[in-house]
């Protein structure tokens, strides 16, 4: 009977110890993810009575996410086709790179993965100053365009404007595409590593040309990395406001910087939370769209 008793005990003990395990993680998350998005959820629903008040008053003030969008829809929309835009170029560049680094990498593999890596070695503005000065009028990128003659025909397009690709939508593109792209290529590069490329032979053997086999085996199966890319990609992309302020002019603000001027500079931190809110909002929509459209059961 006291065997019986200890089995029970320690069975009993047994059930406690994966929520011990998890209670660490539980507790950051509360501290550093819930409770500040419970604070930014009240926030949203305050009102400041000047915008020299500290505090905000908590009144239930829907008003703020009505007259959020109301107002500033415009760069809701520009930030989504801005960073709709780079995911699908980063998608186009990074797809190639990660597939020859997979496949054909070779001995050369980590040194190409660690080529990727680098430009995380400088910091995300560095960055974008670097690219601003590649596309400054005096820069290399105008430089070229301009001894090919493609100045006027380009400026025809709208892709330069005035002679000049800063201030353009081109350059926020641009900037959001080369910051963005090692978080495509590397989830994709996972992706295409776990892949048994002996599936494609055997595709090959049942009559599929190079192009079938791939349409048929690779892409599919690499998926799951294109849709983890494309969240890394998307959702920072959409909410960035370093591109907007250092490659872009009045006409290229999106909802990033409308954000970090209300937070920053007019210090109206109820329409700063509402503009913030609804950010998210409509990312996990379209989030959880996408998820059900290409399928996520891999991504584990």
């Amino acid at each position: 009977m006291a065997a019986d008793d200890d089995g029970d005990r320690t069975k009993r003990r047994g059930r406690w110890v994966p929520f011990g395990l998890l209670s660490p993680g539980m507790i950051w998350l509360g501290l550093f993810f819930l409770l500040p998005l419970v604070t930014l959820a009240r926030t949203s629903l305050s009102v400041k009575e000047s915008r020299f008040a500290v505090d905000a008053k908590f009144t239930w003030e829907w008003s703020n996410f009505t007259n959020a969008i109301s107002d500033y829809s415009e760069q809701f929309v520009r930030s989504f086709i801005y960073a709709g835009t780079a995911t699908l170029l980063c998608i186009a560049i990074g797809y190639p790179v990660a597939y020859v680094i997979a496949v054909r990498g070779g001995r050369y593999k980590n040194a190409l993965l660690g080529l990727v890596v680098v430009p995380f070695f400088t910091s995300f503005l560095i960055r974008t100053l670097a690219w601003a000065t590649v596309l400054a009028d005096n820069g290399p990128v105008l430089g070229m365009l301009e001894r090919l003659h493609l100045v006027g025909t380009l400026d025809s397009l709208g892709i330069v404007q005035n002679g000049g690709l800063l201030s353009t939508h081109v350059a926020v593109i641009g900037g959001l595409t080369y910051n963005f792209l090692p978080f495509m290529i590397l989830p994709i590069y996972v992706s295409l590593e776990k892949i048994d490329l002996r599936l494609t032979e055997a595709a090959k053997d049942l009559y599929n040309n190079g192009w079938q086999a791939f349409r048929r085996v690779v892409l599919p199966l690499s998926l799951p990395g294109v849709f983890a890319g494309s969240l890394l990609t998307f959702i920072p992309a959409a909410g960035d406001f370093v591109n907007a302020r250092f490659l872009g002019g009045p006409n290229n603000t999106m909802i990033g910087t409308v954000v970090q001027d209300r937070f920053l500079v007019q210090l109206d931190y109820p329409t700063a939370a509402a503009l913030s809110f609804t950010l998210m909002a409509i990312i996990t929509v379209a989030t959880l769209v996408y998820a059900r459209l290409l399928g996520t059961d891999d991504l584990v």
